[in-house]
């Protein structure tokens, strides 16, 4: 039987890939108030431990709520460095060699902020990982699905001058009553300009919302995607296809997907040959990064080495690094032994 402290050496060894990672999900409540008092923004709390008591959500939309709240405290480009920087450098204390990270330009545009001035920042940050750091990166962005499918064009008007630095497109937010087709049309014009595609479906939505992001917009992966246990065939569809599942433990159990972690199905996906991934999706809410959701994974379902090395060999194959250098990884992972 394998001992909790030997799969957490496991976990800690491990390089990993984070595919599910929204950087705005990155700003710790210590950094909220140091980037309010930075930019003059009044905030409704007081401390860092006042905001942190807050993350006790009923749902995703409660989630939602105080996440949009905190992203207007971001305003500049060393503001938006500083955060991705910050991520970065958690990334490289737990292993994560490549990261595909998320960002949310709406969040930001619909405040005032220049497009430019979020895609530069970030960008500055993976930049300088890939240097300093040898981490290397991917940047996806994400449309917001509970604005009207218009503004989501307009978004992607204002990216098309900075296409040389985003990789693909997502989709995110409240996902029930909005569901992946009302953004085929912008999907169309990314997927037209060489982007590949993502998009959060089967979180709180619906299984027929895994269905239409594969159909209608053509994903390359699901992010979520854990209701699928609800469609037979849609699981065997997606077996047979190998579209990846982008999980976030932590996060399905914080927003109440699922009770406790005991209940989690990542484990019995995996063991009915769905491409699972670990990630952490929102990890200054939801209680940790890479490695927590691994260690909560681990705590709860008691997962054998093979069963952990596979979900981190799963993370890279999923992942959109050239295949030399997916390669690479997996024969780093091999070399670790079991």
């Amino acid at each position: 039987m394998n001992s909790s402290n030997e799969l957490k050496q496991l976990i800690e060894c491990l390089p990993k890939a984070e595919l599910h990672l929204h950087i705005e999900g990155t700003l710790e409540p210590q950094m909220v108030l140091n980037l309010a008092k930075r930019n003059k923004v009044d905030l409704p709390y007081a401390s860092s431990n006042e905001l942190a008591s807050l993350y006790d959500f009923e749902n995703l939309q409660s989630f939602l709520d105080l996440y949009y709240q905190a992203t207007a405290v971001l305003q500049t480009e060393q503001d938006f460095f500083d955060l991705t920087w910050a991520y970065l450098k958690q990334c490289q204390a737990e292993h994560v060699v490549h990261t595909e990270i998320f960002f949310d330009p709406q969040s930001h545009t619909s405040r005032g902020v220049p497009f430019g001035v979020v895609v530069v920042g970030i960008h500055s940050a993976l930049l300088q990982a890939e240097r300093d750091l040898a981490i290397s990166s991917r940047l996806i962005m994400c449309f917001l699905r509970h604005l009207p499918a218009e503004d989501a064009l307009e978004t992607w008007k204002l990216a098309e001058p900075y296409l040389d630095r985003i990789h693909g497109v997502g989709l995110d937010s409240s996902e029930r009553d909005f569901p992946p087709r009302l953004f085929e049309d912008v999907f169309a014009l990314a997927r037209d300009a060489g982007l590949r595609t993502v998009a959060h479906a089967g979180e709180e939505g619906p299984p027929d919302y895994i269905r239409e992001a594969i159909e209608l917009l053509q994903v390359s992966r699901i992010d979520h995607g854990v209701r699928i246990t609800e469609d037979p065939a849609l699981l065997a569809e997606v077996v047979a296809r190998k579209i990846p599942l982008t999980v976030c433990p932590l996060s399905n159990t914080r927003l109440r997907v699922y009770a406790a972690m005991k209940d989690h199905p990542i484990l019995s996906l995996l063991e009915r040959g769905v491409l699972v991934t670990v990630n952490s999706d929102d990890p200054a809410y939801f209680g940790g990064y890479v490695n927590s959701n691994y260690l909560a994974v681990a705590e709860a379902l008691a997962p054998s080495h093979e069963q952990l090395t596979q979900i981190a060999r799963n993370s890279f194959t999923a992942s959109f690094l050239d295949q030399r250098d997916k390669d690479n990884w997996l024969e780093e992972i091999d070399a670790i032994g079991i």
